[in-house]
């Protein structure tokens, strides 16, 4: 045997309260929703190819040996790090003003359910 559904469903809408259930309270408003770059991770990952583009930079080129190769690289890092932070930051930006385009509204529901009043002592 199979069970049939009913024909005519009844949505439950919250509005019913009895004496044992919180009573509830819902807002629909509208709200813009689109993505966004997680910015930290744009400026992690931007010094992190800095860092790597100073080493093979520095590597590439011959080192002064009374300076020596991990003082030179210590040196131009102070200078790549802070580039790749850079250009990690305006990916993100211009990142962030295209997606803003593909920004929608939505309409959200904002419930608030207020707690059961505590019963009296007998």
């Amino acid at each position: 045997m199979t069970a049939e559904p009913d024909p005519d469903p009844q949505v439950d809408s919250g509005s019913r309260t009895g004496p044992d259930e919180p009573s509830r309270s819902t807002v629909e408003t509208e709200v813009t929703m689109r993505r966004i770059p997680r910015y930290s991770r744009f400026l992690i990952l931007g010094a992190g190819l800095g860092a790597v583009a100073t080493f093979i930079l520095t590597a590439s080129f011959p080192s002064d040996p009374k300076v020596g190769f991990g003082a030179l690289f210590g040196y131009f890092l102070i200078f790549g790090v802070p580039a790749g932070v850079v250009i990690g930051a305006v990916i993100a930006i211009v990142l962030d003003t295209g997606l803003k385009r593909r920004a929608r509204n939505v309409m959200a529901e904002h419930t608030t359910v207020d707690p059961l009043p505590d019963e009296p002592a007998a």
